[in-house]
């Protein structure tokens, strides 16, 4: 089943790499709808799940919300509505840097992180799932040449920077 008859399209991409751009979208959906499913139960988004899985991996010391947002691996430009919602919850806390205190850091409490912890099996059931029947070498495959879109995007992107176009 291609992409013209899921999305159900009657006439034919202006071009491959529309075809291959829409297909991206489409995968990247109904992938993010699997970990979205698997995170239902426990009322957390897949983008509060990742700030979680950040902050896990930050440890002890915690990382600056800025840090955050650089590892995020969907944009979202309010990290700080993000984190009021999971410190809310008392999932995760935030407090100044002693050693300078307009830094602010955010760290995972236990409670985030035991529910953290208990996600990591049923997403990578999930995220298996999206995998299920391909190869090793077929997964490697798709890993990298999607790293090579990752480049050019990153390229156009430095290029319409450098003539002001964006």
């Amino acid at each position: 089943m291609g992409l013209q008859n899921e999305i159900k399209q009657r006439k034919t991409f202006s071009s491959p790499e529309q075809e291959a751009f829409l297909s991206i979208l489409r995968t990247a959906d109904l992938a993010s709808r699997e970990v979205a499913d698997a995170l239902g139960g426990v009322d957390l988004t897949p983008t509060q799940y990742n700030v979680m899985r950040i902050l896990r991996g930050a440890g002890q010391d915690g990382i600056a919300c800025g840090g955050i947002a650089d590892r995020m691996v969907t944009r979202d430009p309010d990290i700080t509505r993000l984190l009021d919602r999971l410190i809310r919850r008392g999932l995760a806390e935030r407090a100044r840097s002693s050693a300078d205190r307009r830094v602010v850091i955010a760290r995972i409490t236990p409670a985030g992180k035991a529910l953290v912890d208990s996600l990591d099996e049923p997403i990578a059931a999930a995220v298996g799932a999206c995998f299920a029947g391909m190869s090793a070498t077929e997964v490697g495959e798709i890993i990298r040449l999607l790293e090579a879109v990752r480049r050019a995007c990153g390229a156009a992107r430095n290029e319409h920077a450098s003539r002001g176009t964006r």
